[in-house]
């Protein structure tokens, strides 16, 4: 490394975010990037250290010391090479990763990490200003064609290596744009849509074909797609939301968070919703349940909507503020971690079950609620029982709650019912090693393929089934 004492010297130091209470104000990124001299001292702090955990950590593999070196020498544009070698969008991980990466920083064990998630957005940022990022079509063409069902970061990042192999690449997409879970599913305030379109026209200039408004298996037919390309690879996420089974889950006012996010940002871009089909918090209190990375995007919107109060349950216990003894380094940290949307304003709750709902008129009112407390947990199975609390029932007012309460698994309806291919135990798409399903030339990927998970994992897994894919063309057709 250029400064071996560079940790030493230099303290950790974050991107600067604007002031909570002038945030929720709009809808668009608040995070200000930091000048390049103080950027260079951060990737100064990466250690040299030997075996590089934060590569072992990171779902594409990145390249991460290597980079931070080149960051720290000034060397922008063969950063961006390295970066780009394992990662086909860093300006979206840059954004919305939780940066496991840095979790498992050596630095980590006992001072803050290296700030590598905010080196790794400004190394792309620096090459789009810089013009170094450009359409790159392949030489050759090699008359294969392939269909990506789905336009989210699975779909898209198997479409992108594929095409850089030379395949002719169709991707269809059931809604109005492109970009899947990080066009409908991610607030603006966290990934601008801009930034996720960049990408797409880039593509689109590479050879890559965009189908809109396409719902594969309900508009269009599933064999028709099987007739006219070679192959097929199913990225259509997993969007079987988790429902909440109580007595008042029919009153007007409950809603899946899937269906609240994407409206926003619907709204965001322009398009407009009658009364009756709004969903708006302004002046309502607000419950959401669900403590995970979506339901802190419903608080971020709830809160620029205008709540009048919200609030945050979580069914399972209180993440503690430190790594507990069963999950050392250089493992993912389970503790207590507060996003930017819980900076701006929610109560957050743990261990609370929802027994019932009730309201007035079919229009929800209140959520009655019942404390659970958790035994410790075994430490063979890792499983905790839990109970009510005697006496700990509660009830407060609601006039929204957002089920943020994960993911089952794909919609088995439609297409993979069209295509009658095998399930694994948990209800999602089974492939084998190279992520072809029970039918040949049928390939899965992302959540569809693995349950929901981040949008990193999804990159790997589109990367992973396009070389899937790539072999498999290899010995079927040459």
């Amino acid at each position: 490394m250029g400064d071996i004492t560079g940790f030493m010297k230099y303290e950790r130091q974050d991107f600067e975010k604007e002031p909570a209470a002038a945030r929720v104000r709009h809808w668009k990124e608040f995070i200000a990037s930091m000048p390049q001299d103080a950027l260079r001292n951060q990737g100064a702090r990466c250690m040299d250290c030997g075996i590089p955990f934060c590569h072992w950590a990171c779902p594409v593999g990145n390249l991460i010391p290597e980079w931070n070196d080149l960051v720290f020498r000034g060397e922008w544009q063969a950063a961006l090479t390295r970066l780009r070698a394992t990662n086909n969008f860093p300006e979206i991980t840059g954004r919305v990763c939780p940066a496991p990466c840095e979790d498992s920083c050596v630095l980590a064990i006992n001072r803050p990490a290296v700030t590598i998630k905010n080196i790794e957005r400004m190394i792309i940022e620096e090459g789009y200003l810089n013009g170094w990022v450009r359409p790159m079509p392949p030489a050759v063409r090699t008359g294969r064609k392939i269909a990506v069902i789905g336009s989210g970061p699975a779909g898209l990042a198997c479409a992108d290596e594929l095409n850089k192999k030379g395949h002719s690449v169709t991707v269809f997409e059931k809604n109005e744009d492109i970009g899947g879970l990080l066009t409908f599913g991610i607030p603006d305030f966290k990934l601008e849509k801009q930034i996720v379109q960049r990408r797409i026209g880039l593509m689109q200039e590479e050879g890559i074909k965009f189908k809109t408004g396409m719902h594969v298996g309900v508009g269009i037919s599933t064999k028709h797609i099987q007739k006219e390309f070679d192959v097929m690879v199913l990225a259509g996420g997993a969007e079987e939301a988790r429902n909440l089974k109580v007595p008042g889950r029919e009153l007007k006012g409950v809603f899946q968070a899937m269906q609240y996010l994407p409206q926003q940002n619907r709204v965001n871009k322009g398009q407009s919703f009658s009364r009756e089909q709004r969903i708006d918090a302004h002046d309502k209190h607000v419950i959401i349940l669900g403590g995970g990375d979506t339901g802190s995007d419903c608080v971020g919107t709830a809160n620029r909507q205008g709540a009048r109060s919200v609030k945050q349950f979580e069914i399972l216990g209180c993440p503690p503020r430190e790594r507990p003894t069963d999950n050392p380094w250089p493992q993912w940290a389970r503790i207590y971690r507060p996003s930017s949307s819980h900076e701006e304003g929610v109560a957050q709750d743990y261990g609370i079950l929802t027994k019932s709902l009730s309201g007035k008129d079919g229009v929800l009112k209140t959520l009655h609620g019942v404390r659970l407390e958790y035994a410790p947990r075994d430490p063979k199975t890792g499983a905790s029982v839990c109970q009510e609390v005697p006496g700990s029932q509660f009830s407060v007012p609601c006039d929204l709650l957002i089920l943020a309460m994960g993911f089952l698994g794909p919609v088995k309806t439609g297409l993979l019912a069209d295509l009658g291919l095998e399930l694994d135990p948990r209800g999602n798409v089974k492939t084998d090693g190279n992520y072809m399903t029970s039918i040949p030339g049928v390939f899965a990927a992302g959540d569809m393929r693995r349950g929901q998970s981040l949008v990193v994992w999804a990159i790997q897994e589109g990367r992973a089934a396009a070389s899937g894919v790539h072999a498999w063309l290899a010995r079927a057709f040459f």
